[in-house]
């Protein structure tokens, strides 16, 4: 698991969303998020990152290290 993924999945599991659910309001595959939360996708893209600051309603220090996390995210075997 990726520092974005675990961010990723503690965010949503605070708040008791499932991926699909949070995948749909994203835009996203459901499948997308899983890779994302498991390490198999790497760093998110500025967009995707903004999707989810704006549906988590994060502010600006908590983006930031979103952000930070996201930079830090590389898939296993990378």
């Amino acid at each position: 698991m990726t520092p974005f993924g675990q961010k990723l999945r503690d965010l949503r599991r605070e708040r008791g969303i499932v991926q699909k659910d949070m995948a749909k309001a994203l835009g996203v595959s459901p499948a997308y998020l899983s890779a994302l939360e498991h390490g198999h996708r790497g760093q998110p893209s500025w967009p995707f990152l903004q999707k989810v600051i704006g549906y988590f309603n994060i502010i600006w220090d908590d983006a930031e290290e979103l952000d930070n996390r996201g930079r830090a995210s590389a898939p296993r075997g990378a």
